[in-house]
């Protein structure tokens, strides 16, 4: 049985990374194709950053991702918070059940009502709606909220109560409970959903398609464009430099937290020495 769950994590760990190993190292291909390997070179890398519209999509998929994270952070932080603080047991349920919809929900399906949404108030004389940066930006952070509450309201559950109850009772108003006991505490799972919400805007392809404009197109709306025709291999350069930089930002958060484990771990046995 060993053997068969380990030759089982190999083929799934092949699976998984051989797309991105077989990418990362074509994209440092000279030939550019998939028929030879001619040499090793940075020249699809170089060609890259001529292309100004490929970078334009970049920036675009950038400001576009880390705006609607940090939208639907603030916001469902808040609304987790709201959550976590209703007594009704199957009024709770209800809005639990409701907010997890739109992550069953087809891609397919939440473009399309997004997008008869606008084209219904862009019927609207004073309220002037047109497809561009707006109109994925809400969708951006409408799609990103059900997974930042599913990472923070697991926090909440996880605090002590006593902790925000006894704040209260040495004076601080509700608003310097949250901001001083409460959100450190939590902050971990903010964290986790800004990130989590960071990439999946960066990804989304489906939903942006529904709701952009000739104007204004993302990284993934551009590498579609081109399966018209032949993909550029600098595209290839491009989704390596992503893959390294979510490597190295994956590395560095572990480090950070291991670092906080330690550090956690050696105040426990000051505290325990001390006694």
């Amino acid at each position: 049985m060993k053997v068969l769950s380990k030759i089982y994590m190999v083929l799934i760990f092949a699976l998984l990374y051989a797309p991105i190993i077989v990418l990362v190292l074509f994209s440092f291909n000279r030939a550019g194709t998939f028929n030879n390997y001619s040499e090793f070179s940075f020249y699809w890398y170089k060609e890259l950053f001529r292309d100004s519209t490929a970078l334009d999509a970049l920036k675009n998929s950038l400001i576009l991702a880390l705006s609607s994270a940090a939208i639907a952070t603030v916001i469902g932080t808040l609304a987790a918070y709201g959550i976590n603080g209703m007594r009704n047991k199957y009024v709770k349920t209800v809005i639990n059940s409701i907010t997890n919809i739109p992550m069953m929900n087809p891609d397919i399906v939440t473009g399309v009502s997004m997008m008869l949404l606008f084209a219904a108030a862009s019927a609207i004389p004073f309220l002037n709606v047109e497809m561009g940066f707006g109109t994925m930006l809400i969708a951006h952070t409408t799609f990103n909220l059900p997974y930042v509450i599913l990472s923070v309201l697991p926090k909440f559950k996880q605090m002590d109560k006593h902790l925000s109850e006894a704040a209260l009772d040495l004076g601080c108003t509700p608003a310097q409970t949250f901001l001083r006991v409460e959100l450190p505490f939590i902050m971990p799972g903010v964290v986790s959903g800004f990130m989590l919400g960071f990439t999946l805007s960066l990804d989304d392809f489906v939903i942006s398609h529904f709701v952009s404009s000739s104007d204004f197109k993302t990284l993934p709306l551009y590498v579609y464009n081109q399966t018209a025709h032949d993909v550029k291999f600098s595209m290839y350069a491009l989704c390596a430099l992503m893959v390294f930089a979510i490597l190295v930002l994956m590395i560095l958060v572990n480090f950070a937290g291991a670092d906080r484990s330690n550090n956690k771990k050696k105040k426990k046995t000051r505290a325990v020495s001390k006694i």
